[in-house]
């Protein structure tokens, strides 16, 4: 956070995050990364084939196939959904953190035009989001204005995700 400054942060929290990485755009992601050939082949036999089915009060449902979503409780699950995610920030003007399924971006904002950068931001956000078939849960993305200023820069933000209902 730049000192003296008034600082806006948004902290955004990926829904479902681990359940909705395609698979197959995770692997063709990771082509694009450079991990290819076996290794590339390796992780997508060790997505493939996966099944899930309920079972409630001793009935089970049919098994059907799962497509999406990378193994919880795996030590590759992690990894492959932050490589899944790595390149969400590209072209962004704000400073962003990843942790998790958590993104946290923030900008120092000294005049509208800082304000109007962030709002694009947002957008790009939107749009990465759209592309890559993942949300934000609304009710859980914040925006934040840090500052000890007595006049700050007072722009309103267009939170993109405070129209969409939650998942």
């Amino acid at each position: 956070m730049a000192a003296g400054l008034q600082t806006d942060v948004c902290i955004l929290d990926f829904a479902k995050a681990f359940d909705k990485v395609g698979h197959r755009r995770l692997v063709d992601k990771l082509k694009w990364y450079g991990i290819d050939g076996a290794v590339n082949t390796w992780i997508e036999s060790f997505l493939n084939c996966r099944t899930q089915r309920v079972v409630v009060e001793g009935e089970s449902s049919e098994e059907l196939e799962v497509t999406s979503g990378v193994p919880q409780g795996s030590v590759l699950g992690p990894c492959l959904f932050l490589y899944y995610i790595n390149d969400i920030a590209e072209g962004l003007s704000s400073t962003v953190r990843l942790f998790a399924d958590d993104t946290m971006i923030y900008m120092a904002i000294r005049n509208d035009s800082d304000a109007e950068a962030l709002q694009k931001d947002l957008d790009l956000l939107c749009e990465w989001e759209a592309k890559w078939k993942m949300e934000f849960h609304p009710d859980k993305c914040e925006i934040l204005t840090i500052t000890r200023k007595k006049s700050p820069v007072i722009i309103p933000i267009s939170d993109p995700w405070s129209t969409i209902e939650a998942s």
